[in-house]
């Protein structure tokens, strides 16, 4: 059986409106060029936003505002069509979730969306390098006893399917959050985890 690494938001969770609604609100207040931070929110840790789209010295006012945001918003977050199916065709020591929020929101919006938590979780919190970096995937694999080789990374990010390339992984990628020519880096693209391929779930 393969082990499976999922991203959490725009793979598990549909949270895109509440992501670019935070992020829309942030570039307004302290002066980002609103159309690039949006470009950029998805699948990337939030302190690799700031640094990138605003001033050095906005950075941890910018990361208390987004916390603040983020944790004051779960309405319209929501299972992805076939999520919890997903979840429920794979034992839990066969699946991990990796992602660039923190453990707080995620396990957060996991509940709000009617997920099940998984054993291991790696997000923000316990990296030095964000996604495209493989260190989160890396570190989930290690966790499950995985070779990462042998893992299905799900994303739905450029950023993400990077990352799960870097660490050697297959990678699919969903058509939740970008077109599918943002994802052609990944080995398989579908719209939603409705359309996974069931051999990948059977082994």
């Amino acid at each position: 059986m393969r082990t499976f690494l999922f991203d959490i938001d725009g793979t598990l969770v549909d949270s895109a409106a509440v992501v670019e609604r935070v992020w829309r609100q942030v570039a307004r207040e302290f002066g980002g060029d609103e159309r690039a931070v949006l470009s950029n929110s998805h699948g990337r840790v939030d302190a690799d936003v700031a640094r990138d789209f605003f001033r050095p010295e906005q950075a941890a006012a910018i990361l208390a505002r987004v916390s603040e945001l983020d944790l004051a918003t779960m309405d319209g977050v929501a299972a992805i069509p076939g999520a919890a199916e997903t979840l429920a065709a794979l034992r839990p020591d066969q699946w991990a979730a990796v992602t660039s929020g923190g453990r707080r929101l995620m396990s957060g919006r996991l509940r709000t969306a009617g997920l099940p938590l998984p054993r291991v979780l790696v997000s923000a919190d316990d990296v030095t390098r964000g996604k495209p970096d493989p260190e989160g995937y890396l570190a989930a694999a290690a966790a499950l006893g995985a070779a990462p080789e042998h893992c299905v990374v799900v994303e739905d990010s450029p950023a993400g399917v990077a990352a799960g390339r870097a660490a050697g992984a297959l990678v699919v990628a969903v058509t939740t959050t970008h077109d599918p020519a943002a994802l052609g880096a990944a080995d398989i693209v579908i719209a939603d985890l409705r359309a996974l391929p069931a051999d990948l779930l059977a082994g």
